[in-house]
This record gives structure tokens, sequence and C-alpha cells, in this order.
């Protein structure tokens, strides 16, 4: 599939790296290997070099997201309503680290500069949904919402609380 998307880029160009990259990742959700050694000979870069582009800058990844995208503020009216406590609540009951996602493929934790909702903060989202003034008693039970129901599947929008 990302064949095409090459195809539709001249060769050799090595100014075409980055949007070459943005536009498989929208395909995959991520840039896998084959990927990345296909768009550095397409563009006549070292596999390296297309490497160190791709985990440069946060905006890619090299491996697959998880069903749900659970994201901690980290702006500053989160920051001072202990927005740091909910990152390692979470860390600790997904056992992952942000950037990372879980063995079962269910969660994908990641941090975020800020959401824009500091009215409510500290605010995490979880894929669409909002959770705002939550405190880290709040995290199994939002956690609980999300196992076992796909992320295709809606879940209930939430504004405040858990």
């Amino acid at each position: 599939m990302h064949k095409e998307i090459l195809e539709s880029y001249p060769k050799n160009d090595k100014s075409t790296l980055i949007p070459l990259l943005q536009d498989i990742q929208s395909v995959y959700g991520y840039l896998p290997q084959e990927a990345i050694n296909d768009i550095a000979m397409h563009t006549g870069l070292s596999r390296s070099r297309v490497y160190g582009v791709a985990t440069f800058y946060n905006q890619f990844r090299l491996t697959p997201l998880g069903e749900n995208i659970i994201r901690v503020c980290r702006g500053t009216a989160c920051h001072v309503k202990n927005s740091a406590n909910l990152l390692y609540s979470l860390e600790n009951t997904l056992k992952i680290k942000a950037g990372d996602t879980t063995r079962d493929k269910k969660f994908t934790l990641e941090t975020v500069a800020c959401i824009g909702a500091c009215s409510i903060a500290p605010v995490i989202t979880v894929n669409d949904d909002y959770y705002g003034r939550i405190t880290t008693k709040d995290i199994p039970n939002i956690i609980k919402k999300y196992q076992g129901k796909p992320k295709t599947e809606k879940q209930t929008k939430e504004t405040v609380g858990a």
C-alpha cells in the first residue's frame, strides 16, 4: 500500500522525506520497518537517516498504536493540579511508560503539552473522550470503561469526572 504513496513522489528527492513519512504513517498509523527501508531507497537517503528523522520527531511512531489512546495533559494548569500523579497512576495501572503500548494492544499512553481544557484541570483524554477534575482514584474506573471495548465503538463523552 505504501508503494503507491512512494510512486506519487519524485525519486531521489530528499526534500520529500517528511511528507512521505507523514503520508505513510497516515495509512498504517505508524511507520513499518519495510516502509522505512523503501523510503530510504526511494529518496536516496540512508536507512539510518530516515530512521533518525522518524525517531527525532515525536509525531512519528515506529510501533502500532493501541486500540485506545490515553493522553495526559502536562500543561501548566494540569501540572499545578498534579497531572504528574495521574501519569504515574496510569503507568502503574497499565504497566507501561508514557509513549508505550500495552502488551494486549488495548492502550497507548502519551503525554501532551496541552489538551486545551484548562478550566477542568487536570485532564486526560481517552480517544475523543475528556475526563477532567479527576484524581488517581478515578483511573481504575476510567480504564475499566475501555477494556473489552474496541476503539470503533463510541464511548460515552465525559467532560467532568469519571
